[in-house]
């Protein structure tokens, strides 16, 4: 467990817990990585107005492919979640989360409004998987007992897709929180503007130059 901080309450919060998708970021330095190559390319040996188009094309590409592979995120600790999304933060005191909950996607409840969990991609094919081994797991169980002089090997814990594994820690974090008086007060969402911005600009200036040639 991390290291602890004091609040004026004496109450200790631990750091933050860290929920990211690794195939997530590995795939978002890839895609930069090529375009980065694809770009430069154009700027160092392109004529005309091709060096522009592919600094207006990069100027587009890069917050998003950034936003959507390397940004996503959840931060979790004894008194709240922040859920940095592509475009939105998120901050949740577990006094105002309702559930934390994984269906095809995972999402978070609170205020009447959901909000997904960009981070904790939901694979069906790995929670079909966990559920064949649980079903394995149990019927090694109830052999173990309807035989209990032969010896059954049977593993300890059964398999769990990773975003459930997830999503009842986050449920956990948020029961155990919710009488904390840090962890009180509402839903606040702010726009990330960092990454709007430039996105914005980039496809605007692509629009006028392809419109100018």
């Amino acid at each position: 467990m991390s290291s602890s901080q004091q609040q004026p309450t004496g109450e200790p919060v631990y750091d933050d817990r860290v929920y990211r998708s690794s195939m997530g970021v590995v795939s978002g330095v890839l895609l930069l990585a090529l375009t980065a190559w694809l770009c430069g390319d154009a700027v160092l040996r392109g004529s005309g107005s091709t060096p522009w188009i592919a600094l207006a094309v990069a100027l587009c590409a890069v917050p998003l492919i950034v936003a959507f592979t390397i940004r996503p995120a959840v931060f979790a600790n004894d008194d709240r979640m922040r859920v940095r999304n592509p475009f939105r933060i998120i901050e949740l005191p577990w006094a105002s989360v309702d559930a934390v909950r994984a269906g095809y996607s995972a999402e978070v409840l609170a205020e009447g409004a959901k909000y997904q969990l960009w981070s904790v991609p939901v694979s069906l094919r790995e929670r079909k998987k966990a559920n064949r081994q649980r079903l394995r797991h149990e019927g090694l169980r109830d052999r173990e007992q309807r035989e209990p002089g032969r010896r059954v090997p049977v593993p300890a814990e059964p398999m769990r897709a990773n975003a459930d594994k997830v999503v009842e820690q986050l449920q956990q974090l948020a029961e155990r929180g919710a009488e904390r008086p840090g962890a009180q007060g509402g839903v606040s969402v702010r726009w990330s503007y960092e990454i709007i911005a430039p996105a914005v600009a980039g496809a605007l200036l692509l629009i006028v130059l392809l419109a100018t040639r």
